[in-house]
């Protein structure tokens, strides 16, 4: 979701930066049919006088990741202690140039990682992606507690999954329940956004992925108020 919304943001004009912040499982690199075979043998977060990281640059957009210092079977070396090291050097430490947002892909949940981007780095809003169901709203409601006591703005949420239209009748479908209203985290004050339906397009992996301009624009209105 942050790929394509990155995409979409390119696609209007923007200079965009995008950051793979899922220290544990960077995936973008791979969505952009980037990959890394060889291991690195050391990784340095705390040199003074460092040079910057210089970030990759794929499809107008400027790119860091994890994926791109790691190989891509190698287990990410740092503990939770070191994280704010971490995040401060591709964050900060990267020569992002004159660009107009940084986007941060986070992994789900509220651990460690999380809170800890949420003190590192001064973020304008956050988006949530959530699922029609129950489960994943009740999950979403913890993320924006946690996002609102680091008095972080919520922007509002992206429904993933969000039902399946049948390629043959056309007939949409419902593949998870959905959420009740007293679950639901628009009962916290969250707009939906956008809703992204189930779709092959989306599941394949080929360095081209789909671009929705429609999220974008609700994200400009949004920043712009």
């Amino acid at each position: 979701m942050t790929l394509n919304l990155a995409l979409a943001l390119v696609e209007r004009g923007a200079s965009v930066g995008l950051l793979d912040a899922d220290l544990y499982g960077p995936d973008i690199p791979a969505m952009l049919g980037l990959t890394r075979t060889r291991d690195a043998e050391r990784w340095t977060v705390w040199s003074k006088g460092a040079a910057k990281l210089i970030p990759i640059e794929r499809r107008g957009l400027k790119l860091m990741s994890v994926g791109f210092l790691l190989g891509d079977r190698q287990v990410m070396p740092w503990q939770s202690q070191t994280l704010p090291f971490v995040l401060r050097q591709l964050v900060v430490d990267v020569d992002w140039g004159a660009i107009d947002f940084l986007l941060l892909d986070l992994p789900p949940g509220t651990a460690d990682l999380q809170a800890e981007v949420f003190k590192t780095v001064a973020l304008e809003g956050a988006l949530l992606v959530v699922g029609p169901q129950d489960v994943a709203h009740l999950d979403a409601r913890k993320v924006v507690t946690l996002l609102r006591d680091a008095n972080v703005r919520v922007l509002g949420a992206v429904e993933n999954m969000s039902g399946f239209v049948c390629p043959h009748c056309g007939e949409r479908l419902d593949v998870f329940p959905r959420v009740t209203r007293e679950r639901s985290i628009r009962e916290d004050g969250v707009e939906r956004l956008a809703s992204i339906p189930l779709d092959p397009a989306l599941a394949r992996v080929d360095g081209v992925p789909a671009v929705f301009s429609e999220l974008a624009v609700a994200l400009g209105r949004r920043l712009g108020s």
